[in-house]
C-alpha cells in the first residue's frame, strides 16, 4: 500500500509535457513548403504545343465575340438614329 501512494505521488510531482504547444515558426513556414512543393509534383502540365494552340482558340473566340458585340452596337445605334430622325420631323 505505502508502494502504491509512493507511485502515486511521483507520477504527480513529474510535470507533463506540453502536447498542444505550436512548434516555432520557422518549422511550421518549413513545413508548410514542403508541403506546397509535394502538391506542385502532383500537378499534371499541359504540353507548350497544347497551350499555345489553346491560346490562340480563345484569343479567336474573344476576337469573334468582340466584332459581333461591335456589330450589335452599331446596327442599334444606326436603328436608334433612325427612329430619332423620324420623330423629329
Amino acid at each position: 500500500m505505502a508502494e502504491k501512494k509512493a507511485t502515486a505521488k511521483a507520477t504527480k510531482s513529474s510535470k507533463p509535457k506540453k502536447s498542444n504547444a505550436k512548434p516555432n515558426v520557422f518549422k511550421r513556414i518549413w513545413n508548410y513548403l514542403r508541403e506546397c512543393k509535394g502538391e506542385i509534383k502532383k500537378i499534371t502540365w499541359t504540353h507548350p504545343k497544347t497551350a499555345t494552340r489553346n491560346f490562340f482558340v480563345v484569343l479567336v473566340v474573344i476576337l469573334v465575340a468582340g466584332l459581333f458585340i461591335f456589330a450589335l452596337d452599331r446596327g442599334l445605334f444606326a436603328l436608334l438614329g433612325l427612329v430619332m430622325d423620324t420623330s423629329s420631323t
